[in-house]
């Protein structure tokens, strides 16, 4: 019995030294791997940024968080795509290709031009000076998420040697979202593009499970630890991609030109 005990306090030693507990963290930035090649990207030929509007871009899977429980009402994706996109669009060559004007919360600016313009007419009267006019786009960049496939991939792996040994599982899911570039001169879509990221998750663990003492003494103890993608990274970098996408094939359809730079050894960058 004293030697059960020994050896449960061997493990117990072992499991607290292995797993300690996850220091808390301050904030950080948000970056992705694809904001450098945004950065990085070659600005538009003729040096002047084009306009663009953002209006919306919504989440159209009416996908819920997976659970296995019970029924989750929580959305399996963010409901504030726009503000990637934006992001996107403001971070391609460092702002040196796209201006972007606000309208996802153009009610709010018209609001506050209008409080401006009541003030300047009720202490300066008639000698007010007028407000200049908003920016206008000259295309519109829509879409939205319109797909998240949960459990597109599953499987795991495990093996066990007299009571001993490891596991780990691992599961797949898809986002995909869609992304068109809108003219507002004539109102012709000349440019959509489809994008999709692969979610991981994984699970490792180590279990013990051993008969002692002819049989009639059990020690059985685990250990693992799981690691999952956020799904808000993985739809950023998918709404990042459908931006350089699309500014390709803006390229490729002669709507716009950049000039990609040439190394030293005479290949492109």
């Amino acid at each position: 019995m004293n030697r059960i005990i020994g050896m449960l306090a061997v493990v117990c030693l072992i499991v607290s030294g292995c797993a300690p507990l996850p220091e808390v963290e301050l904030p950080t930035l948000s970056a992705t791997p694809m904001k450098m090649k945004l950065q990085n990207f070659p600005p538009i030929s003729n040096g002047k940024p084009i306009t663009v509007a953002v209006y919306s871009f919504v989440d159209k899977t009416g996908q819920r968080k997976p659970s296995d429980k019970f029924a989750n009402i929580s959305t399996a994706v963010s409901q504030g795509g726009e503000i990637y996109l934006i992001k996107a669009l403001m971070d391609l060559s460092d702002g040196r290709f796209f201006k972007v004007v606000e309208r996802t919360g153009l009610d709010n600016l018209v609001k506050e031009r209008q409080v401006i313009r009541n003030a300047r007419k009720t202490f300066e009267g008639n000698k007010a000076k007028e407000l200049g006019a908003l920016q206008f786009a000259g295309v519109i960049i829509e879409g939205g998420i319109v797909g998240y496939d949960s459990n597109k991939e599953t499987g795991g792996v495990g093996a066990r040697i007299f009571g001993i040994g490891p596991q780990a599982e691992w599961r797949t899911d898809v986002v995909t979202v869609g992304l068109r570039v809108v003219s507002v001169l004539t109102g012709e879509v000349i440019i959509a593009v489809s994008t999709q990221k692969t979610i991981l998750s994984t699970n490792v663990g180590l279990n013990i499970f051993k008969f002692f003492d002819q049989g009639t003494q059990l020690i059985e103890t685990e250990i693992g630890g799981s690691v999952n993608e956020p799904i808000n990274y993985a739809l950023r970098q998918a709404i990042e991609k459908s931006v350089l996408e699309m500014v390709k094939e803006g390229k490729r359809k002669k709507l716009w030109d950049y000039s990609i730079p040439i190394n030293k050894k005479g290949t492109k960058k």
